[in-house]
């Protein structure tokens, strides 16, 4: 598949949707050439249990630096079925891809203000190829809300932050996928006030810029 290496775990379970996931696949990595320079990729194919997995979907994707993602799959996930027939894995690969080539530019981010600007911009970055809505971790409280829970400047450049308190609800302190409505608002009020946003900056814009003029009126 072009210059995108795939590896397939040595298992026989997703066997059945072998070329439903590749073709999905390459309809991203073709979208995406067209916004960006697609640099080369490994993507590795897992099979896990559905308690890995993002139960609404039956799958997952995580990125592993500059040039390689991985995405798993639980088919026996009673939402996988239907979420690959609705194109949820061409978005993942989208959003696993824009976190490569972030990271191949300024970086994911140490800190939180940084995690909420790469989430946000890896959702708008789907968004720009496909027009879907967004997904449910980015749309899981209204923007009001998830605002009155945005900290200040100096917790936004906290690097000893809690990642997964924030983004998955660990430890019930915040509401379940906060972080990632919060970066996706916040991506988007930057997007809304800026103008001519291209494909190289919706990747590598800094995240002091786009927190700059999302909270001018937060």
């Amino acid at each position: 598949m072009s210059d995108w290496t795939i590896t397939w775990p040595d298992t026989e379970e997703l066997l059945p949707w072998k070329t439903v996931i590749e073709r999905e696949i390459e309809i991203t990595r073709k979208a995406a050439a067209r916004l960006v320079r697609v640099p080369p990729l490994a993507v590795e194919i897992k099979h896990v249990p559905a308690y890995k997995v993002i139960p609404e979907f039956g799958m997952v994707g995580h990125c592993y630096g500059p040039d390689r993602f991985t995405l798993s799959f639980a088919p026996d996930s009673e939402n996988f079925v239907s979420a690959l027939a609705e194109g949820a894995a061409r978005r993942q690969v989208a959003h696993e891809l824009h976190h490569c080539l972030r990271n191949a530019g300024p970086g994911y981010g140490l800190t939180l203000g940084e995690a909420f600007v790469s989430e946000g911009l890896a959702g708008h970055f789907v968004h720009r190829l496909f027009g879907t809505r967004p997904e449910p971790w980015e749309c899981a409280l209204t923007d009001d809300v998830a605002l009155s829970h945005l900290p200040d400047a100096k917790a936004l450049a906290e690097p000893n932050y809690d990642h997964n308190g924030w983004f998955y609800a660990e430890g019930r302190r915040h509401p379940r996928w906060l972080g990632y409505t919060l970066g996706f608002v916040l991506a988007g009020r930057w997007l809304n006030r800026t103008a001519n946003v291209d494909g190289r900056m919706l990747v590598n814009v800094p995240a002091a810029d786009v927190l700059a003029r999302a909270r001018s009126d937060a």
